[in-house]
């Protein structure tokens, strides 16, 4: 008897099939792997398992019973949690709070007060248990990212869940908090919990999963043994051919378009986050800056943008519009937080392709704007970045993250910027879409644009970059040519340890 069944499940929405009779089957203590292109039903077939969605048509077993979930509130009674790639946690509030938050605990039969302290002794139990490592009195807003995901787990193991759903895990955390993760899933599954991964990251797939189920264009296309898969075996499954990693040209010199000395910014509660910086970047460069998120590559790239003011030392960009609005126009920015500062979500795609150029011809006006030229650039877009998207009218909200993201780098690269910064621009997407995405930035760095890539996947920095800059606490660790650096290197650095003191002790 298998823990859970999902049959011939099927999904619509207007004008796209989601999931066309998919079968999912989950065992006990089992870690099960979701693969599958942004957009291949992957949140949507989760999402009628939690009960945020219900299925057109297919049922639901859980230990051979059917059950139906009009809410989340129902798949959680059931013993179903599920982790959100964005975490749902109230960041005012304690650890305990946002673990009890919604759950009637009581002192006592006649006592109105939460029992917080009974409520922390559990919390610590569970986390001793499981290796999840949390201070129950500590501010969610003070944690780490690696330490907040753990919080969303504590939620749902505190609520007796025997089935978890991890949605995109490991899309924001460190190396070292992804091992972390990863030993914390094994305990889990150990101890006879049962998890969904949903992933893109295919390396960990292997390293984590027991068995591995395949969506593209919402039919299951595949279901495969971990140990009899290989990750470019699983890459041609979701995308349906061979994915190339990136191929890059001898770098051309060009003229210096970014100088920094001695930069310092402060943060939104006025600590300095930019601390000292000194670096510049040409033409024909990608220029990438890898660590751990938090440690000032936010607030470098707001100074840079525009965005955030400096506190001390200089900032430099040559060759752009003395004009504040033309050099916003000049400068492409992919910020690291979509939702937040990259796309508005109830507005339609051509109304978010819009948002640079819809004051300036043949866009529009002061006064107005050319909806037909900008519906018909962000069809062009659609078919060039391979959106999945019904067409330009539709609302943003409905894309899946992914999709959200190719949007944004598709607007800021449209401007053809003189200097693209470059945030995560790959977060949250498939193989198929990170190797697009790939190929476009070393396109454009090939005809000349000055790209700073911010990311914390190594890989990534690996492949693309033609200078690296590790930044530790705001702090440069110290700046390496590609062709020179390692992984191992560029781990070292993220820890803090600076480029001079591994080269003494590789020299000793």
């Amino acid at each position: 008897m298998s823990l859970l069944r999902m049959e011939e499940i099927t999904k619509r929405f207007p004008g796209v099939v989601a999931n066309d009779q998919v079968d999912l089957v989950l065992e006990e203590g089992e870690i099960h792997a979701l693969l599958g292109e942004n957009g291949s039903g992957k949140s949507t077939l989760m999402n009628m398992l939690y009960g945020i969605y219900r299925p057109d048509a297919g049922r639901i077993l859980l230990r051979d019973k059917e059950v139906q979930f009009s809410s989340p509130t129902d798949a959680i009674s059931a013993g179903i949690g599920m982790v959100h790639q964005h975490f749902m946690l109230v960041p005012t509030m304690t650890v305990t709070e946002n673990v009890i938050l919604g759950l009637k605990e009581q002192k006592g039969r006649w006592n109105p007060l939460l029992d917080t302290r009974g409520a922390e002794k559990r919390i610590n139990a569970l986390a001793e248990q499981y290796g999840l490592d949390i201070e129950p009195n500590a501010r969610v807003w003070q944690l780490p990212v690696g330490a907040q995901q753990r919080v969303e787990i504590l939620k749902s193991l505190y609520r007796n869940a025997e089935i978890l759903v991890l949605d995109e895990p490991t899309a924001v955390l460190a190396p070292k908090e992804v091992e972390h993760l990863i030993e914390v899933l094994r305990n889990l599954a150990r101890s006879g919990k049962s998890i969904i991964f949903i992933s893109h990251k295919l390396n960990e797939v292997i390293q984590l999963a027991d068995r591995v189920s395949v969506l593209r264009n919402g039919v299951l296309s595949g279901q495969v043994d971990v140990a009899d898969a290989t990750a470019s075996q699983l890459a041609e499954m979701m995308v349906g051919r061979q994915v190339e990693t990136p191929k890059k040209k001898p770098r051309k010199s060009g003229e210096t378009i970014l100088t920094t000395a001695n930069l310092v910014v402060k943060d939104d509660r006025s600590l300095i986050a930019v601390d000292d910086l000194t670096f510049d970047l040409a033409k024909g460069e990608i220029f990438g800056v890898a660590g751990v998120d938090g440690n000032g590559q936010k607030e470098l790239t707001e100074a840079i943008a525009g965005v955030r003011s400096i506190e001390s030392g200089n900032l430099e960009i040559s060759g752009l519009s003395k004009s504040r609005g033309k050099r916003f126009r000049e400068i492409g920015h992919v910020t690291e937080d979509r939702h937040q500062t990259g796309v508005v979500l109830p507005f339609s795609l051509w109304e978010n392709y819009a948002l640079k150029v819809c004051g300036t011809p043949p866009y529009g006006n002061w006064l107005n704007m050319n909806t037909g030229v900008m519906q018909e650039q962000t069809r062009a877009a659609i078919d060039q970045f391979s959106i999945k998207a019904t067409g330009p009218d539709v609302a943003m909200s409905t894309l899946s993250g992914g999709n959200q993201q190719k949007v944004v780098l598709a607007r800021e690269l449209a401007l053809d910027p003189k200097l693209l910064l470059a945030a995560q621009p790959t977060r949250g997407l498939d193989v198929g879409a990170a190797e697009y995405v790939h190929e476009r930035l070393l396109s454009a760095r090939d005809s000349g644009m000055a790209i700073m890539l911010i990311s914390t996947e190594l890989e990534e920095v690996l492949a693309l970059s033609d200078r690296i800059m590790v930044m530790y606490e705001g702090k440069s660790m110290g700046l390496v040519d590609a062709s020179q650096a390692s992984r191992e290197m560029l781990g070292l650095m993220m820890a803090g340890v600076s480029l001079e003191n591994i080269e003494n002790g590789m020299s000793q």
